[in-house]
C-alpha cells in the first residue's frame, strides 16, 4: 500500500484560459478512503485522471508512495481503475474480464483462478463466473469492475463516479458495500462523485473542489460542522445550509426584521473588514419553532413529509404581520417536526440555536470563526 501527494499539481489544457485543476495540495494517508466531490466541471475527475496518468500534470508533481510518478506512464504505477461505465469486455465472460489484466501481465493460469475466485468470493460473485456481462444487472457488472481492480492488488485504487449509472436504492447498497471492501482490504482509495451524499458517508476524509481548486478537506463531521466558507457550506448537507445575507446591527445583525445577537469576536473581524452585511448561515436542523414576536417569520411555501423528517421550504419575511406581502424571496428550509409540520401558506416564527449560527464574510465568503465557550 502506499500514501498519495498531490505537490502544486497543475493541469492547463491547451487554449484554456485557466487551469482545470490548480496547484492543488493533497496528501492521501496510506490506507485512506479519500473521496474528491464538486459540482460538475470543478476539476474532480481530471485530478484523477492526473493521479493515473491519463492527463500530463502541467506543473507541480504527483507521488505514490516514495515515487515521483508525475512522469511515469500508467502502467507502471501501480494503480487500478473503476470507471463510471465498467467498460468490462462483453465477448467476455465474468471469469475472463476479470483475469484479462493479469493474463496480459504474464500471470501463470492458475494463480490467476486463485486471484479471480478470491476476488468473486468477496464480492458475492462466484455464481456469475461463467456468464457475459449483459445477463447481469447493474449493480452485478459495477462489481466485476470492482473484481477486475481487486485481483490486480494494486497500491492504490482509484474509482471515478462508478455508481452513477446505478439506481437510487442500489446506489445506497453498493455505496454501502464499496467503503466496507475497502477497510476490509485496506488499500489506499481515491473516489471521485458528485453526489455529497455519497461522499459524506463513504470517505474517511472529503475533498472539496471548486473551478478547479481545492477549497477544503477534511472529516465529513468537520466539513459539516466548520466549513472553511461559503461554498463548502452550501454544498456539503442535504438539505443544504441556509445563507442569507443580512445587514449588521448594533450587537449583531437583522434576520426578517429581528434582532440576532453575534459573538463580540464575529462583530470585530466584520467591524475591521469594513462590512455593512454578513452572510448568514444555519442548516435546517438548527432552527426551533418559536411563538410570533419570537425569532423571524417565514412564510411556508412546500412541505416535504418523509416519514422520519418533514422540512418546510418557505421565503424569509421582514417581521410584519402573518400573510403580508412584504415579504422577501430569499428561499430557506427547515426541519420540522415530522408528526406535527406546518401546513403550506402557515407563517411561521423560528429561532437559530446560537451555537449553530455560522457567520461568512460578506467580502470573502470565509467563515468567521467563533470564540468558543
Amino acid at each position: 500500500m502506499a500514501a498519495i501527494t498531490y505537490d502544486r499539481a497543475t493541469l492547463v489544457y491547451p487554449g484554456a484560459t485557466r487551469p482545470s485543476v490548480d496547484a492543488l495540495d493533497l496528501e492521501v494517508a496510506d490506507g485512506e478512503f479519500l473521496v474528491l466531490v464538486g459540482p460538475s466541471g470543478c476539476g474532480k475527475s481530471t485530478s484523477l485522471r492526473m493521479l493515473a496518468g491519463l492527463e500530463e500534470v502541467t506543473d507541480g508533481s504527483i507521488r505514490i508512495g516514495d515515487h515521483d510518478v508525475t512522469r511515469v506512464p500508467p502502467k507502471d504505477r501501480d494503480i487500478a481503475m473503476v470507471f463510471q461505465n465498467y467498460a468490462l469486455y462483453p465477448h467476455m465472460t465474468v471469469g475472463d474480464n476479470m483475469a484479462f489484466a493479469l493474463k496480459i501481465a504474464g500471470m501463470p493460469k492458475e494463480e490467476r483462478l486463485v486471484r479471480v475466485r478470491e476476488a468473486a468470493r468477496l464480492l458475492d460473485l462466484e455464481a456469475y463466473l461463467d456468464r457475459k456481462p449483459k445477463a447481469l444487472s447493474g449493480g452485478q457488472r459495477q462489481r466485476v469492475a470492482m473484481g477486475r481492480a481487486i485481483v490486480r492488488q494494486p497500491e492504490v485504487f482509484l474509482m471515478d463516479e462508478p455508481l452513477s449509472n446505478l439506481d437510487a436504492k442500489l446506489r445506497v447498497q453498493t455505496r454501502t458495500e464499496i467503503a466496507a471492501l475497502q477497510r476490509r482490504l485496506g488499500t489506499t482509495t481515491v473516489y471521485v462523485t458528485h453526489d455529497q451524499v455519497e461522499a459524506m458517508t463513504m470517505g474517511d476524509r472529503v475533498a472539496v473542489l471548486k473551478d478547479g481548486v481545492l477549497q477544503q478537506v477534511d472529516t465529513p463531521r468537520n466539513l459539516y460542522d466548520r466549513p472553511v466558507n461559503e461554498f463548502v457550506a452550501g454544498f456539503i448537507g442535504s438539505p443544504a445550509m441556509n445563507l442569507v445575507t443580512v445587514p449588521l446591527a448594533e450587537g449583531g445583525v437583522v434576520v426578517g426584521g429581528q434582532p440576532l445577537p453575534l459573538p463580540r469576536s464575529v462583530l470585530s473581524t466584520l467591524a475591521e473588514e469594513g462590512s455593512v452585511t454578513a452572510t448568514l448561515g444555519f442548516r435546517p436542523e438548527a432552527v426551533e419553532f418559536v411563538a410570533a414576536g419570537q425569532g423571524f417569520p417565514v412564510e411556508v411555501q412546500v412541505v416535504e413529509e418523509l416519514g422520519s423528517d418533514a422540512f418546510a421550504y418557505g421565503r424569509l419575511g421582514s417581521g410584519t404581520e402573518p400573510g403580508s406581502s412584504a415579504v422577501t424571496d430569499r428561499p430557506m428550509v427547515l426541519r420540522a417536526d415530522a408528526r406535527r409540520p406546518p401546513a403550506k401558506g402557515e407563517v411561521v416564527h423560528v429561532a437559530i440555536r446560537p451555537r449553530e449560527v455560522h457567520v461568512f464574510s460578506a467580502q470573502t465568503g470565509l467563515r468567521i470563526a467563533q470564540d468558543e465557550g
